[in-house]
């Protein structure tokens, strides 16, 4: 496909700068509100310039099942390089589920037939929690009631606590959802328990390289059966877990496995056996996937890698084949903005720590690894530090922008792209004073990149993906205590465009609603010169 953009006669000395403050919505609600508590005086002077308004980030508007669904930095990304909106994994899974396609699957198909005709166990491993973002248990019973009826008789269930997506502590009401499942079907003389688990900040969901010790307590936990806690119950080892620390959250539950009454594990992960890692969303499942499909893996000891048939809910890279056993088709993503940038003679850079490096690279180019064309684009990580975000809420903010800022002084792109982890990484800590130091150090870091970007004559645009450090506590409906709130919001999340040398060539469009993230695209394009691409979203600026 002719890849090539028609110019439009626009076009500013400097680059376009895009600058994703990563989980900042906006919200009227002030009370537990990190962005409206913080002092931020170059936010809100750019929401208050003429260019400025609010985009949707969640539901629909980022390929979402409805609009009760919290978008997040994955889909948000997408969106933002996309230009379009492609439905995504929660609503893929939801239809596969509903039609009955994922159960007529060769590889659902395989799974179950291994693990019948070897007398062998099906185990799931994933995020228990309905939070949407990276899976949902209704999904995995759904697959569990599924198994049953086939005549899988022996399923174990790994399950990583969330606290995050969903309330502090709330691990405990779905380990019951799930476990009321099982005994339901183990009246039919059938063997379903949960086998291990642990909270997903600890233990197997790490990303982006961070910290692969989290991998290997989770491997240890699920396939060997080794934690330092052993427990007769999933729900006695959470209970336990909160009595030791009263502000302990679900996310940071220690690993742990189930015993039977002569303190054996009850759920190793053994030859012949059949597993499902149940997530869709890819980023916290690469790295597990690695372990258990890689012939070599240097980054921890597997001891044994059991030769299993192993799958994803989705491929979670597309590019790596990684797992090449999936259950549903991931969103299949043409023509993002990158390459359309790349065939245009454009030169890029991406940057951002760690913990949101893979959002302005791989998500941003269509869940594609590695460079469109390594001659045009430069792609910097920033290594994260794997402590606590709320112990140290600046991250690498300054670190970031001092790579931008030379960038910008070198002459040599015509976009950069930034993602300020910050609001969203330490506003998923549930701590309001962190949270709030974490908006005041990133506007500070912005107010830096705005400099810069005037010094050389570029255009500034400043968004987010989603909401998170909007709501840092809410209020439960019943007993009307406080409690930390970890989870994303359905706020809808900043657009402004800073212009040194705007003199009114174009003014904000009137969009057809629901403007979205999927329109930002549109609006780069126009902004580095060019007329947007065919099938995109409308821009949100229009020309005089």
């Amino acid at each position: 496909m002719d890849l090539k953009l028609n110019k439009n006669g626009f076009k500013r000395p400097g680059p376009v700068v895009l600058t994703v403050l990563d989980g900042v919505g906006m919200s009227e609600k002030i009370d537990g509100n990190a962005v409206a508590g913080a002092n931020t005086p170059v936010l809100d002077a750019l929401l208050q310039s003429e260019n400025h308004r609010l985009l949707k980030a969640h539901g629909t508007a980022v390929g979402m099942p409805t609009d009760d669904d919290m978008g997040n930095s994955e889909v948000g990304h997408n969106a933002l390089g996309a230009g379009r909106v492609f439905i995504q994994g929660a609503k893929r899974v939801n239809e596969a589920i509903a039609d009955g396609s994922i159960f007529t699957s060769e590889t659902w198909n395989k799974l179950v037939t291994q693990t019948k005709e070897k007398k062998s166990t099906l185990h799931f491993i994933g995020l228990l929690s309905d939070g949407g973002v990276h899976s949902n248990i209704v999904q995995l019973i759904a697959m569990v009631k599924h198994a049953a009826s086939q005549g899988v008789q022996k399923l174990r269930a790994h399950v990583l606590t969330d606290g995050r997506d969903v309330g502090g502590r709330s691990a405990i009401d779905y380990v019951k959802q799930l476990q009321e499942t099982f005994d339901a079907i183990n009246k039919d003389g059938k063997d379903y328990a949960i086998a291990s688990g642990g909270g997903r900040m600890l233990i197997t969901m790490d990303r982006y390289n961070a910290d692969w010790s989290m991998v290997e307590r989770g491997w240890n936990a699920h396939v060997h059966g080794k934690a330092d806690h052993t427990f007769p119950s999933a729900i006695k080892a959470i209970e336990t877990f909160y009595a030791e620390d009263e502000a302990r959250n679900d996310q940071y539950v220690p690993s742990f496995v189930i015993v039977d009454s002569k303190n054996n594990p009850i759920g190793k992960i053994e030859d012949n056996d059949s597993v499902i890692f149940f997530n869709y969303r890819g980023d916290r499942a690469i790295e597990i996937s690695m372990a258990f499909t890689l012939d070599e893996l240097n980054h921890f000891d597997r001891e044994v890698r059991p030769k299993v048939l192993y799958a994803g809910m989705m491929q979670y890279d597309g590019d790596l084949k990684l797992p090449e056993l999936f259950l549903v088709t991931p969103p299949k993503i043409d023509r993002p903005v990158g390459e359309y940038f790349v065939a245009n003679g454009l030169s890029t850079m991406a940057i951002s720590e760690t913990q949101k490096y893979g959002h302005v690279t791989y998500f941003w180019n269509g869940n594609k690894s590695g460079y469109l064309n390594e001659k045009l684009e430069k792609y910097i990580e920033i290594k994260s530090d794997n402590i606590p975000f709320d112990q140290a809420p600046a991250m690498k903010a300054k670190e970031i922008t001092d790579e931008v800022l030379a960038a910008l002084e070198s002459g040599k792109f015509d976009h950069i792209r930034i993602n300020y982890p910050n609001g969203d990484m330490v506003g998923h800590t549930g701590d309001y004073d962190a949270t709030v130091s974490s908006m005041e150090t990133t506007d500070q870091q912005l107010g830096r990149v705005l400099e810069a970007v005037k010094k050389v004559n570029g255009i500034l645009i400043v968004l987010a993906d989603h909401g998170n450090a909007d709501m840092m506590w809410s209020v439960d409906k019943k007993t009307g205590v406080k409690a930390p709130h970890t989870a994303h919001t359905l706020a809808p999340v900043p657009f402004a465009i800073y212009d040194p040398n705007y003199n009114g060539e174009y003014t904000l469009a009137k969009v057809e609603e629901p403007a979205g993230l999927a329109n930002v695209a549109a609006t780069l394009c126009n902004l580095c010169g060019y007329e947007s691409p065919e099938g995109y979203c409308e821009s949100l600026i229009k020309f005089k």
